[in-house]
């Protein structure tokens, strides 16, 4: 008998014995592997030996089976998935799996936004539905999940590995390593689980056919760009394995060399805030405003004296799309707000 159709009580019981055995154990075992995991997802979400790889593997997933083929096995980031039928009600962990189905006409069951957030991203507009929630990214509730009957589960080994075996039992799950800079390697595995394949690699044609003719129409002496973004504690200025560094590298557009790193991010405290100098700046804010003190950061002399604020060509992006998008609706989003700034009327 399948976990989504045991009823709610035993879902919840059967989650709650799952964690229960997931910490026990007396041997010690449990902690030396959830240290593990804690590891090597530190490693795959901001630098480390599993990071720079994530693209090329995730890359070398998906399925072997033909257009309009099922049942199809999707080789994905944590084992093998086989879809008996084509996909009807697909719950989504994350903006980037959201992106990736509603970009390819398929509207989810079940969403989980970042913590924080209001649900449904404003550049999805009602092309996404109405998706019940599903908790957050990093805290699902996987009771409202088996509720849904879904038969497909989209999501990442970043976010929820730990909560893999579970989703499992609910229905056929399909992991990619990382949300991020693998966004376009994503997409087309979550298009392979879909059926979308051919679909997908169009879209995303268009979009670097896009980003190609952006880059030519800024001209030969393009200028540097900088992307800062204000979180609670940290500042950061995003890097070139990033999804705001890859669009940028697709226009080619320079980056400040401290931004020119195969990372995710440089961090850089308030009083040396201008390491963040270029020709443009483009800021981000994560959640709350003042939770992030950006105010205080831009009162700074030294934010004032920078040459893109010096020249007004400093300004404010939306988060949503720039750094939480993930997907290639958001990237178009991307390029049409850097051709307002950057090309010549």
């Amino acid at each position: 008998m399948s976990f989504r159709r045991r009823g709610t009580a035993t879902v919840v019981a059967l989650a709650a014995a799952l964690s229960l055995a997931a910490c026990g154990g007396g041997d010690g075992g449990s902690d030396a592997s959830a240290k593990e995991d804690a590891t090597k997802k530190k490693d795959v979400a901001t630098g480390g030996k599993d990071f720079g790889d994530a693209a090329a593997k995730t890359a070398a997933m998906g399925t072997d089976a033909k257009p309009g083929q099922y049942p199809r096995t999707l080789t994905h980031a944590l084992g093998k998935t086989e879809l008996k039928a084509a996909p009807k009600r697909v719950v989504v962990l994350d903006v980037g799996e959201l992106d990736n189905v509603v970009s390819l006409g398929i509207q989810p069951v079940g969403y989980a936004p970042s913590e924080g957030d209001d649900g449904i991203p404003a550049y999805l507009g009602k092309d996404a539905g109405t998706p019940k929630s599903v908790g957050t990214i990093n805290n699902l509730n996987l009771e409202a999940i088996a509720n849904l009957q879904p038969d497909l589960i989209l999501g990442s080994q970043l976010r929820a590995a730990d909560k893999y075996d579970e989703l499992s039992k609910i229905a056929p799950t399909v992991f990619s390593i990382r949300p991020g800079f693998t966004w376009k390697e994503n997409y087309l595995l979550n298009a392979a689980a879909l059926d979308k394949t051919a679909e997908a690699k169009t879209k995303l044609s268009a979009y670097e056919t896009k980003a190609k003719q952006l880059g030519t129409d800024i001209g030969p002496n393009k200028p540097t760009v900088s992307m800062v973004r204000y979180l609670p504690g940290k500042i950061r200025l995003y890097a070139k394995a990033s999804f705001i560094g890859t669009i940028l590298e697709d226009t080619g557009l320079p980056r400040p060399k401290n931004q020119q790193i195969d990372d995710l991010a440089a961090e850089i405290s308030p009083e040396k805030i201008d390491e963040a100098d270029a020709d443009w700046i483009f800021t981000g804010v994560y959640g709350d405003a003042k939770a992030t003190k950006k105010d205080a950061a831009q009162a700074n002399p030294l934010w004032k004296n920078l040459k893109a604020v010096k020249a007004g060509q400093a300004k404010d992006v939306p988060d949503e799309t720039w750094y939480l998008g993930l997907g290639v609706t958001a990237a178009n989003s991307v390029l049409d707000d850097l051709r307002t700034d950057l090309v010549k009327k």
